[in-house]
């Protein structure tokens, strides 16, 4: 997603863990506003968090599935697309106004506007600061890449996408999350 800028030099990352404001991340030192959703990504967005929470239900792994949730990485202060609590996790820090690790299940939904360059390294970031997973989902290539400590596996069209580390069992056919 492209970010802009937004004037508010004095804001630090404390503040923007006692209060994060909607739809910004704090990335820099500097507060930045998430922007270049489409349509088609909140689309996937909205389809991917209910397949987890459909999931998390049937399965009775527990836990919780957010969107747009914000969370702190060793440098920033992030908001993934979707988000995955583990029912651990959520007895530890589920009253908390920001989730003071990353997400052990991320998935980021790509926009046109997107460098890829920084996509990949949000998503290490999150790897580095707790996350054990992280789904780099491409609307317009239909593509699923899936990030963990020391791999990267590919999934598109034709091919069914998994969970490896968090939320056991979990599956879907890439055509049907781009459907």
């Amino acid at each position: 997603m492209v970010t802009a800028t937004v004037g508010t030099e004095n804001f630090s990352l404390e503040d923007f863990m006692q209060n994060p404001p909607d739809g910004m991340e704090w990335v820099d030192g500097k507060l930045v506003e998430k922007n270049g959703m489409t349509l088609k990504h909140s689309r996937i967005q909205l389809k991917l968090g209910c397949y987890w929470i459909s999931y998390i239900i049937s399965s009775e792994q527990g836990g919780e599935v957010y969107t747009d949730v914000p969370c702190r990485t060793l440098k920033q202060g992030r908001s993934p697309d979707v988000a995955y609590l583990t029912p651990e996790l959520l007895a530890q820090f589920g009253d908390s106004n920001v989730l003071p690790q990353s997400f052990p299940l991320i998935a980021e939904i790509v926009s046109p506007t997107d460098i890829a360059e920084e996509v990949f390294l949000k998503a290490q970031e999150y790897l580095q600061s707790g996350g054990e997973e992280v789904w780099l989902v491409f609307p317009e290539s239909r593509l699923v890449m899936v990030m963990l400590q020391n791999q990267v596996l590919g999934f598109t069209s034709g091919e069914v996408v998994s969970t490896t580390r968090v939320l056991n069992g979990f599956s879907v056919a890439v055509d049907e999350l781009f459907a």
